[in-house]
């Protein structure tokens, strides 16, 4: 009987530990947002005190200010045109090549070769792809337009797209079409009934990241946009400026640029647990 007791104290002691780790753990990678979200409702006075006023009085003057003396919206607009688009876009390609990369009886010649130069884009920075595209689309005059800033995300979203999908479409078994075709269905009636809807939580996991890329990406939309196309990050940077930063206009901004992505998670919240518990990447 004490044994017993011994066992379960001690399995108590072990989940007690792991349970302030973990509560450590995530303290520490919100602390960051919890201050934004505090400094937001300061004022200009409160915000640069020294040392720093952990609690002041709130108000709702930076978030009138922002909503009121700046193009939020048209910026919102904009990021979420390029973000939907590029998304949709690199899912459409990145869903097929990944299906043929990863079957060895429709794989073809180079396949190796190919999944080296699309990993290429994930591995090479950024900054290397900006300038000569940059050039190619002052010359297309494209720049200051939402295509060219889909096109620039698209150089990102299909190499990650296409190693996601590869690493779930290996997990389903190949005898399941096989079974299919024998059945009397064609290949794209195997895929698009069998395959396409087992890999439905790796499709929508893939598609979320590719999402929250594009929504948050700022390298690209600083030197490709301009007055019509500026994307909401960079409505985020416009609180900076040479000689003084508005700390409230800035966590305010970042706050409520985080409200769709958070409203888009609490949809999707299933759909990308199931997805990232799927499958792991495979080489």
């Amino acid at each position: 009987m004490t044994s017993n007791l011994t066992m379960r104290q001690r399995k108590l002691l072990k989940k007690v530990i792991m349970t302030l780790i973990i509560a450590c753990f995530t303290l520490i990678y919100m602390f960051p947002m919890v201050w934004t979200l505090m400094f937001s409702f300061k004022n200009k006075v409160d915000s640069l005190a020294y040392p720093p006023k952990f609690f002041s009085t709130p108000t709702l003057q930076n978030y009138i200010e922002v909503w009121t003396n700046s193009e939020f919206l048209t910026y919102t607009a904009n990021s979420l045109l390029i973000a939907v688009s590029a998304c949709m876009i690199g899912m459409v390609l990145a869903v097929p090549a990944a299906y043929i990369l990863s079957r060895s009886a429709y794989k073809p010649k180079g396949s190796k070769y190919i999944l080296f130069g699309v990993l290429s884009t994930r591995i090479v920075p950024q900054i290397t792809f900006t300038i000569p595209f940059f050039i190619f689309f002052r010359k297309l005059h494209l720049i200051d337009t939402h295509i060219s800033i889909v096109i620039m995300h698209l150089t990102i979203i299909l190499g990650f797209g296409i190693w996601m999908m590869r690493s779930y479409f290996l997990d389903i078994p190949y005898d399941l079409e096989q079974s299919a075709l024998i059945d009397g269905c064609t290949y794209f009636q195997a895929f698009s009934k069998i395959v396409f809807p087992l890999a439905g939580p790796g499709i929508a996991t893939t598609a979320i990241f590719s999402f929250n890329y594009s929504w948050n990406e700022f390298l690209y939309a600083l030197i490709l946009t301009g007055s019509r196309t500026k994307t909401l990050p960079l409505g985020v940077y416009n609180w900076v400026s040479y000689e003084s930063i508005d700390y409230g206009g800035l966590t305010a901004t970042a706050i409520l640029a985080l409200i769709p992505i958070v409203i888009f998670y609490c949809f999707v919240q299933k759909g990308l647990v199931r997805g990232m518990t799927m499958g792991a990447v495979k080489g």
